[in-house]
Formats: structure tokens, C-alpha cells, sequence
């Protein structure tokens, strides 16, 4: 099946952490790239994610190479330059506490970090934690000021959590996501 014809598709970065709930950034990428809004998907993820979610996956969904570093031999300039290059929008799902820490504090340690801080898109946070995690006072801080900065939260909603417990930290369901950043376009 082929993707709506747009002439002016929107370029979106998905960028993973490293969380379980990296596994539905698969559906999400899926439901972006097939979108009637015509999004152009480039998948960026930290290390970490990859302990959860394959880059192959990524790229057979997206259709472009997964980036991983922000040293790569097919991105000369940088992958956080080229990536950040006309993005018309980032989404970080999931966004755990180290990636929500790394932004507030200007840290550039990795790629999704280093990324943040070369984008002048409008950034997408959609965070997934413990409850433990998400309530800690350092963390709603580091929350508090990616929304000064212009951060725009999605979730976290409050279910059952891999750590078996019920609470708030859980990453919004990629139906969700998708409408959010559908709606931004439309």
C-alpha cells in the first residue's frame, strides 16, 4: 500500500529512549508513515533503545536507515546536523527521566540529546517512567522546564506499568500520539 501523495510532506523525527515502551514506537512510526497527513519519518534512537527495539524493525517501517550514533559514516555532517536539517517536528517516545534530564539541563551525550539541542522544530515529549520516577521532585523540575522552553507533553497517562504496578508514568498509547501530532498539521 503506498503513502498519501502530498507535495509538501512534513518531516518528523522519531526519536527512541531507551525504555520498554520503546516497543510501541514501532506502531507509531507504522501509523505516522501511513498517515493521510503525509509524514516523512526519520527514526533516530539512543543505544538503550536498542536493547528494546530493533533498528530493522524501524527502518522496514520507516522506509530510511535508523540513526543511531551521532558519528555515522553515511551522514558526514553529523546525524544530529542532517536530522535536524527542515524537521518540521520532533517526538521523543519514549522520553525517559535521563532523556528528560539530558534536555533540561542542556546535556549532549548521545544522539536524541545532541539532536535536541540542534532542532528548532517544535519538540513533542511523551514520557514513560515509574510512578516512583515520574513523582520524584528532580524530575518534575527537569518536566517543568522543558515546558517553560516550550516542550509540548503527551501523557504521561496512568495504567499498569512494567515494574507490575499501577500509576502514572505510563507512555500514551501511539493512537494518541499520532492524533496529537496529526492535529498540529491540520
Amino acid at each position: 500500500m503506498s503513502s498519501p501523495v502530498n507535495a509538501d510532506p512534513k518531516k518528523i523525527i522519531l526519536s527512541i529512549g531507551g525504555g520498554i515502551a520503546a516497543y510501541k514506537s514501532a506502531a507509531l512510526c507504522s501509523g505516522l508513515v501511513q498517515s493521510p497527513a503525509s509524514f516523512e519519518v526519520h527514526v533516530a534512537m539512543t543505544h538503550s533503545a536498542k536493547e528494546f527495539i530493533g533498528p530493522a524493525t524501524l527502518a522496514a517501517l520507516s522506509g530510511r536507515p535508523v540513526a543511531d550514533a551521532v558519528f555515522q559514516p553515511d551522514r558526514p555532517l553529523g546525524a544530529h546536523i542532517e536530522l535536524a536539517e527542515n524537521a518540521d517536528l520532533m517526538i521523543v517516545a519514549p522520553a525517559t527521566a535521563n532523556l528528560i534530564s539530558a534536555f533540561a539541563t542542556g546535556r549532549a551525550d548521545d544522539l536524541i540529546s545532541t539532536l535536541y539541542l540542534q532542532v528548532t522544530c517544535p519538540v513533542f515529549v511523551a514520557p514513560a517512567m515509574s510512578s516512583a520516577m515520574w513523582e520524584k521532585p528532580s524530575v518534575q523540575r527537569n518536566v517543568a522546564t522543558l515546558r517553560d522552553d516550550g516542550c509540548q507533553f503527551i501523557g504521561p497517562e496512568s495504567g499498569w506499568l512494567s515494574c507490575r504496578r499501577k500509576g502514572d508514568g505510563r507512555m500514551s498509547e501511539p493512537d494518541t500520539i499520532l492524533s496529537t501530532l496529526e492535529s498540529v498539521f491540520s
